[in-house]
């Protein structure tokens, strides 16, 4: 049995990490962020012939920051089909291909004309709202990473650890060990004093989880591992394993299960923690083993 799956009050090791503001005032925020971008995208629209000559000049705005956020609006009120992450690549998707593969699916540029030059308030809030939804996206994950790099380096003072605390790229596992040849990606990556390579982690916050995602994340877990311990079983060097995972939505049943069976895993070479367990769980002891399990939780283990 695992250590995760005798924790019977999941929500008690859940850190809480709320970013953004509660309506109203985060449509206060919206609209003064957004009010001027929307009002620029609206002369682009009431000085074109078309929704397609509408993409093409916002593709080519410049600034980038703007460029973003027009396209942000695009999608809102022209075609929900455009992934503004595809958009987005200028020089990799042409915006003919773009408009010939979904431009049947573009808003008349008519009624788009007759929708913005009587834009009232409310739904120009409205708008912004909808623009502004996901601008929090992705930071409780950096937030939560640089929790677990301020409290790794506090612990293990000598050790060390690279890899994003935010945005940014992730540390590439076969770049610092050449023996190592598939693609491996990690959120950090930690050496221990005498520079031999103890761990890699990947750190993870679910606001919300559920149904297809959840598969997708813990499917995802189960393959990284699948590749470290094929690289053990090939004679590569033991490296443990670490899930900084927390959030409401880890203790989603799904969710849960499927972490608590990879928890301890791989012969006790994996471990699945939340930020409030990691006293308990990543220890030096278990980073410098080369094998060891874990004990059942205990109220008196969960206070200390």
């Amino acid at each position: 049995m695992s250590y995760l799956s005798t924790i019977k009050d999941r929500d008690s090791v859940i850190t809480a990490i709320s970013k953004g503001l509660t309506f109203p005032d985060s449509i206060v925020l919206a609209v003064s962020k957004y009010r001027n971008s929307i009002d620029q995208f609206r002369s682009i629209v009431l000085s074109s012939e078309s929704t397609a000559q509408v993409l093409e000049r916002i593709r080519a705005t410049r600034p980038e920051k703007h460029r973003m956020t027009y396209l942000k609006i695009f999608r809102r009120c022209v075609c929900l089909i455009l992934d503004t992450e595809k958009t987005k690549k200028i020089k990799a998707v042409s915006t003919a291909s773009l408009v010939s593969s979904y431009g049947s699916w573009f808003k008349p540029i008519d009624i788009l004309k007759q929708e913005f030059s009587g834009l009232q308030e409310g739904r120009l809030e409205a708008l912004c709202g909808l623009v502004a939804e996901y601008d929090t996206r992705g930071q409780s994950g950096y937030d939560l990473a640089a929790f677990f790099f301020d409290w790794f380096e506090e612990i293990f003072l000598d050790w060390d650890i690279i890899g994003p605390k935010g945005a940014g790229p992730d540390a590439q596992l076969r770049k610092h060990v050449p023996s190592f040849h598939e693609d491996c990606p990690c959120d950090f990556i930690a050496w221990c004093p005498s520079g031999t390579l103890r761990a890699i982690g990947f750190v993870r916050y679910d606001a919300t989880r559920g149904g297809a995602q959840s598969d997708d994340r813990t499917g995802g877990n189960a393959n990284k591992i699948d590749k470290v311990r094929r690289y053990t079983e090939q004679g590569g060097q033991p490296i443990k394993i670490i899930f900084i995972s927390d959030g409401p939505g880890l203790t989603h049943r799904d969710t849960w299960q499927e972490s608590c069976r990879i928890d301890d895993s791989l012969d006790g070479q994996v471990r699945v923690s939340t930020l409030k367990l990691c006293k308990r769980r990543i220890t030096p002891e278990w980073l410098l083993s080369s094998r060891q399990g874990d004990q059942p939780a205990t109220a008196q283990a969960l206070d200390s």
